[in-house]
């Protein structure tokens, strides 16, 4: 365990990506191939849900730092983080720190940690208390870490991939492959992760996604307009579909198996060759038209689809690109040249399949590329995809082939109503907030947001929050409606969860607004106008 914490106060102490990949290295030379396993695992963000109800660890940690609850309540919201909180306030054991602390991280994830979701609270409650005995320092801040599926550290998959590459000789992109998809840590796969061969019997496995990034520059750097392929940027669920030994496996980006969740996408599948592999977009889609992203929602989280949904909220894969094709990776060939890859594969499928491509936009000027996004919102799309027609299929984010260029964000200007502490890096600053509009005399609460201001700003928010509470409720204070802010989002919908009537898609804070008054502010009618016909309730 102590091995594994140095590892996370050496890569907390710097910024330098260098230094961080050296630390990883280090690690995984010389760390047992189980606790390598599970290190990996979690830096690359596969971390365990939550173990133990929040309530029961607030009213362990002050019974076991002897100090009432009201008091260990005013530390958490001070300090922002239950892990921290706990770690600070229960007392150390006279053993800790001892060989036990250096025991095998392995041991206490499996012995220690995952059991706990097994437990009853009584027996968790013995755990934990003998947990926060024995450890002591970043060791036991880490254990609580895990223990509240809090744990993050500066460190991105790109840079654990780096490491491993380093470690094993393997190329990054063939470690980033063997990362994808379902497995468990344990010494024999990690063993077969870091092997110069190894047999990949998870055929279910995708590849690894190749992401765009946002385009600042004017789009005439990008030189010749027929040196790029033009798609819509589609606002759905980016996903890869896999078919292989007759069998059709659907990954999200999130690499989720979505298993059984499109069962009409999947039923399309059937018709595609062995040894297929396609990226694109699934969408919520009637009539040959994506419908709100709010309807897919109601598809996202269930899994299994009744019926009556699947005819409510019919769904459509679009597809952007091949990756594998006949069973050979293809993802090095040109992008035109999978371009045309897809159309072969596509044109295969019969009359009212739910497999359809992503169509390419035929424009010879960058003007008329800029009237196309123009028109986005028109097609439920967000913006326009840029993509290099040379352009292999990378891995993760790179700069220079891929592009998104999206519609430029709505915006309505809000009045500050409501205000809530943050955690972690805020606490102790009120960052989160909710905003109204008004409706005749009344301000309605219409969106909340929590990022966009400076931390200058913050502070200067802050300050009037806490001179300006008109009431408290719990950790949520009522502000005096004074403040007004320019928020920006991505689209805008109906809802009959909302008190307002309308529900907006990425809020955030574009500026504050200290030039208006709070009566200046939008009318909820105002904004009701930004509906497009035809939308539904979310």
């Amino acid at each position: 365990m102590r091995r594994f914490a140095a590892l996370y106060d050496r890569i907390d102490a710097t910024t330098a990506t260098t230094v961080k990949v050296a630390a990883l290295v280090a690690y995984f030379r010389d760390a047992p191939a189980a606790d390598a396993a599970w290190a990996v695992s979690f830096l690359v963000g596969r971390r365990p849900k939550r173990l133990v109800r929040a309530p029961d660890l607030r009213a362990w940690a002050a019974a076991a730092a002897a100090v009432p609850t009201w008091l260990f309540e005013e530390c958490y919201a001070q300090a922002g983080d239950l892990a921290e909180t706990m770690a600070l306030l229960v007392p150390e054991g006279e053993g800790a720190g001892s060989s036990v602390d250096d025991g095998p991280f392995a041991w206490w994830v499996e012995e220690r940690l995952l059991p706990l979701a097994r437990m009853e609270p009584d027996a968790q409650r013995a755990v934990l208390l003998d947990a926060w005995q024995r450890l002591s320092g970043t060791s036991r801040f880490l254990f609580n870490k895990l223990l509240t599926g809090g744990f993050r550290v500066g460190v991105s998959d790109g840079l654990v991939v780096r490491a491993l590459s380093q470690v094993s000789g393997i190329s990054a992109e063939s470690i980033a492959h063997r990362l994808m998809g379902q497995w468990e840590p344990s010494a024999a796969w990690y063993a077969q992760l870091v092997a110069t061969e190894t047999t990949d019997a998870d055929w279910s496995r995708p590849y690894p996604f190749y992401l765009a990034h946002p385009l600042d520059a004017t789009v005439d750097t990008l030189g010749e307009p027929a040196d790029w392929q033009l798609e819509w940027k589609w606002d759905g669920i980016r996903a890869q579909l896999v078919r292989r030994r007759g069998r059709t496996f659907l990954w999200s980006r999130g690499e989720e198996l979505l298993a059984d969740r499109f069962p009409e996408v999947e039923a399309s599948a059937e018709w595609l060759p062995d040894g297929t592999v396609l990226d694109g977009e699934l969408l919520a889609w009637r009539n040959g038209a994506p419908l709100p992203f709010s309807e897919l929602q109601r598809r996202i989280g269930r899994k299994t689809v009744g019926k009556t949904l699947l005819a409510d909220v019919p769904c459509h894969l679009l597809v952007y690109d091949v990756l594998e094709c006949e069973g050979v990776d293809v993802r090095e060939r040109p992008m035109h040249e999978r371009r045309a890859l897809a159309e072969s594969l596509v044109a295969r499928l019969p009359g009212g399949a739910t497999i359809g491509l992503s169509p390419v936009l035929d424009v010879n000027t960058w003007e008329a590329a800029r009237a196309a996004r123009d028109h986005s919102r028109g097609m439920s799309a967000e913006g326009l995809m840029l993509k290099r027609r040379t352009s292999p299929y990378g891995v993760g984010r790179k700069v220079g082939d891929w592009w998104k260029w999206k519609v430029t964000p709505l915006t309505v200007d809000a009045v500050l109503v409501y205000a809530q502490a943050g955690h972690g890096r805020r606490a102790g600053l009120y960052t989160d907030y909710t905003f109204a509009l008004w409706d005749g005399e009344a301000l309605v609460p219409f969106a909340k947001a929590y990022s966009g201001l400076t931390d200058a700003e913050i502070r200067q928010v802050d300050a009037f929050i806490r001179r300006h509470t008109l009431e408290k409720f719990g950790p949520v204070r009522t502000v005096k409606p004074e403040l007004v802010f320019e928020l920006a989002f991505e689209g805008i919908q109906r809802s009959t969860r909302h008190k307002s009537g309308i529900a907006v898609r990425f809020p955030r804070i574009a500026r504050w607004r200290l030039d208006k008054p709070a009566s200046e502010a939008d009318t909820l009618q105002s904004v009701k106008v930004l509906l497009a016909p035809g939308t539904v309730r979310e």
